[in-house]
């Protein structure tokens, strides 16, 4: 397989992500191959939908997802039916982008919180650094 997203294993990225940014990025791409297919373009639908696939063994292959597993290959097996097989789950363009929108939901909470938590943490420690640094309360309250 020409792997598309080299720089992601590589560099140990993809690992270091939660299950919900890992299978919001897979749907982000199932959802480019969504769109390319309703527009009719066969092929950017392919390559979108290999790189949905591509992302989703990087899941499978992930430690910390071993629990998941079966859900997983269930989503492997209904992706691959939907976009090369003969579509026998009768899945739609709907049910899959809707499967996708609570993962890309709790990937940005989670992200925000996390933003929410670094913002608070450097504030903090201004702070100290601020109260370390002053000799007195006028010297803080003069910065």
């Amino acid at each position: 397989m020409n792997y598309q997203h080299k720089n992601l294993l590589a560099s140990g990225r993809w690992f270091q992500m939660n299950i919900f940014e890992q299978l919001a990025n897979i749907g982000a791409e199932v959802g480019r191959a969504i769109n390319w297919k309703n527009k009719g373009n066969q092929e950017y639908s392919r390559l979108a939908f290999e790189r949905a696939l591509e992302l989703l063994y990087f899941t499978i292959e992930d430690k910390k997802n071993h629990c998941k597993l079966g859900e997983l290959l269930r989503l492997k097996e209904v992706l691959g039916d939907y976009f090369m097989g003969e579509n026998q789950y009768k899945s739609s363009a709907e049910n899959l982008n809707k499967y996708f929108y609570p993962y890309n939901y709790a990937a940005r909470v989670i992200s925000n919180n996390e933003l929410l938590k670094s913002v608070k943490s450097a504030q903090k420690e201004y702070q100290e650094n601020l109260v370390i640094k002053a000799n007195s309360i006028s010297d803080l309250l003069e910065r």
